[in-house]
């Protein structure tokens, strides 16, 4: 092969080169066959996905989709590189953004997991062979593949989307970049991405506490319900020692054994339904994990009626939920353990009922975690499910109360305590309830239904102190009203632009590194987030050759503001961050405050166009009056006036906020009342 693809290619701007294609890729697809989407697009480019949706409409000649769906359209990957050339954008192309859209380009989405699935065997496959691999035929590399990987062969032979040998040499230049467990967990995270409207994932936070309450170290794990293997993996990290597992999606369930195999594991995980076809029937788990599906109307209510595993009551049709849970404790014996996920309402809809009173009588039922700070939606609801602990026990007598936890952060040490001793003292946010008082005409499990709403005192204790906050502020904030006098001279004046500056040299103007780190180092990093909020430098960096120094009169403004945004510097001591712009004027020819003025003038005017002005091509060509140095310093301290003005605003907001929070918050709970 005569092709180099080397780990990083870097395109400046207006460099119209094209990768040198060998005589090696003439069974490969041409270059055009590689696409991106929006978001490859956003990450090519250094920007966020709305900066491309913005180009898509300002553009005329934006590239044309060449698949996909309106709602989320494909690209040619050559396409999308000639635009941002021809437009003077700068990007890079990282080894890993080589490699997905070629993958992107041999599979359409209803084959895309069964690619990489074939990819992540082929990962497998170089792993155990090493150095030994060369290229060769698609028919020879599958029966290489399953040589070294047999466990693999129920379902790869049936998926197997031969790769096409560019796709491959690109996957081991990334191997070798960053091993072959990294290589893969970015394809499945693509792949995830990819679909992630269309299935439900266990978050890796949800995994981790399912696993911790669990007590996994070492022993047999089981999830019926697998589906990538999130949750096996976790296990498999704590310590267990055997791996079972089923999933009826066979794309999903090799792509469960990939990532399991590649760290080491031997998992025994099984094509099927484990209702249906329970593949483990007679194995006895030291600890079963599931996350399973929910609200399923075809779960097999019909064809398995009367089934051996239905303890607790034969579990209505619309109750899949408590048909896994039985499932799954007929998978322990008296010293297992069960961890369920289960959405908020199969804790009282009342087709569950009798199934949930069997539970709690016959003492199986332990525990109810709320888990929902791990995950809530923008409107405050909860988007991750709670969590049932079930352990049949040694006791010989039932037990009589059910933790309930109102807090994650508080499940591993409250269920450790409770599981020793139900009578222990217990976190703020957990308590044990009598299994007496839940068995009533709902049987509601819902945690937050049996925890106390305590009284936050530190709220009551710190009303009083903001409201004198906001008394000063309120003063503070009219002694700052900007005295500016109504100007009837309207003469058309001489202008310029910053462009035109800029090219002359009296202003100088700078970007941070787009993939610039801000969190690691002790330089101080104004960030983005800093800049609409108006505070203090928050980002810390190491600095090199690439940074920009904040120097006192520098005027910073975000590349694509979604509201008018501009900072003047008053001080050294601190890095450009990521996705701003700096702009540095010759103070003997140009004030700072009159430039910001009118950076923040034509800000703005921009209206509905949010996000527009400040990108680079437009922000040059803001209007610049030509005026004296005497005029640029009245502007300036005009600006410096309703610079201080918006400040105080903004903090007079801020502790508003405060006080209305803190006040519902008291008289919710009885820590506040009306004075009068």
């Amino acid at each position: 092969m005569t092709e180099d693809i080397s780990p990083r290619r870097r395109h400046p701007a207006g460099d119209s080169s094209e990768p040198a294609v060998g005589p090696g890729d003439a069974g490969a697809p041409p270059p055009e066959a590689a696409t991106v989407a929006a978001g490859d697009i956003a990450r090519l480019a250094g920007v966020g996905k709305a900066a491309v949706s913005n180009w898509r409409r300002r553009f005329d000649d934006f590239p044309d989709a060449v698949g996909g769906s309106a709602a989320s359209p494909l690209y040619a990957l050559a396409d999308v590189e000639n635009w941002l050339r021809r437009h003077g954008k700068n990007f890079e192309v990282p080894l890993r953004e080589q490699l997905w859209p070629r993958v992107r380009g041999a599979a359409d989405d209803l084959r895309l997991g069964a690619f990489v699935a074939s990819l992540g065997a082929f990962l497998v496959f170089h792993q155990r062979a090493g150095h030994t691999w060369r290229p060769t035929d698609e028919v020879g590399l599958l029966d290489a593949v399953l040589a070294d990987a047999p466990e693999l062969s129920e379902t790869v032979r049936a998926l197997w989307q031969g790769p096409q040998e560019d796709v491959l040499r690109t996957l081991v230049e990334l191997v070798e970049s960053e091993g072959h467990v990294a290589a893969f967990d970015f394809l499945y995270e693509r792949h995830r991405d990819a679909h992630a409207r269309r299935a439900v994932y266990t978050s890796p936070e949800l995994a981790e506490l399912m696993v911790r309450v669990a007590g996994i170290d070492g022993g047999t794990v089981l999830d019926p319900s697998c589906g990538t293997g999130t949750l096996l993996l976790t296990a498999y990290d704590c310590g267990a020692r055997e791996i079972l597992g089923q999933e009826p999606d066979d794309v999903v369930a090799t792509l469960a054994r990939i990532r399991l195999l590649l760290r080491g594991a031997a998992p025994d995980i099984v094509v099927g339904d484990a209702l249906r076809a329970d593949a483990h029937g007679d194995r006895r788990a030291d600890a079963v994990v599931v996350n399973p599906p929910f609200n399923e109307r075809s779960w097999g209510y019909d064809e398995l009626v009367g089934d051996l595993r239905w303890e607790y009551g034969q579990p209505p049709r619309g109750e899949s939920e408590l048909a896994w849970v039985q499932h799954c404790l007929a998978h322990v014996d008296s010293a297992g353990i069960v961890v369920a996920a289960m959405p908020g309402a199969v804790a009282d809809r009342r087709s569950g009922r009798r199934i949930r009173g069997n539970l709690l009588r016959a003492g199986v039922l332990r525990a109810v975690i709320s888990s929902a700070e791990l995950g809530m939606s923008a409107d405050g609801t909860a988007t991750e499910p709670d969590l049932w602990v079930f352990r049949k026990g040694t006791e010989s007598t039932t037990p009589s109360h059910v933790l309930m936890v109102g807090r994650s952060q508080d499940a591993e040490q409250a269920w450790q305590a409770f599981a020793e001793d139900p009578a222990a003292d217990l976190p703020e946010s957990c308590r044990a309830v009598r299994i007496i008082d839940l068995l009533d005409d709902v049987v509601d499990l819902t945690p937050t239904r049996w925890l106390p709403v305590e009284p936050d005192t530190a709220v009551a204790a710190s009303f009083t102190p903001v409201v004198a906050e906001l008394r000063a502020a309120l003063g503070r904030l009219t002694d700052a009203l900007p005295d500016l006098d109504v100007h009837s001279d309207t003469a058309e004046r001489a202008m310029t632009t910053v462009g035109e500056l800029v090219r002359s040299g009296l202003i100088t103007m700078f970007q941070a590194p787009t993939r610039m780190p801000t969190d690691t180092g002790s330089l101080p990093v104004l960030t983005l987030d800093d800049l609409n909020r108006g505070t203090a430098p928050s980002g810390h960096c190491e600095q090199t050759g690439d940074t920009v120094l904040i120097q006192p009169g520098d005027v910073i403004v975000p590349m694509i503001p979604r509201e008018p945004l501009v900072r003047l510097a008053v001080e050294a001591g601190a890095a450009l961050g990521p996705r701003l712009l700096l702009f540095r004027a010759n103070q003997d020819r140009i004030v700072p405050g009159f430039l910001a003025a009118h950076l923040r003038f034509a800000a703005n005017t921009v209206g509905g166009r949010a996000g527009t002005t400040g990108s680079r091509p437009e922000v040059r060509r803001t209007p610049i009056p030509r005026i004296s140095l005497q005029e640029q310093q009245q502007y300036g301290k005009a600006f410096d006036r309703m610079t201080a003005f918006e400040d105080a605003l903004r903090q007079t907001a801020r502790l508003g906020e405060s006080l209305v929070r803190r006040g519902f918050t008291g008289l919710a709970d009885g820590t506040l009342r009306s004075a009068r």
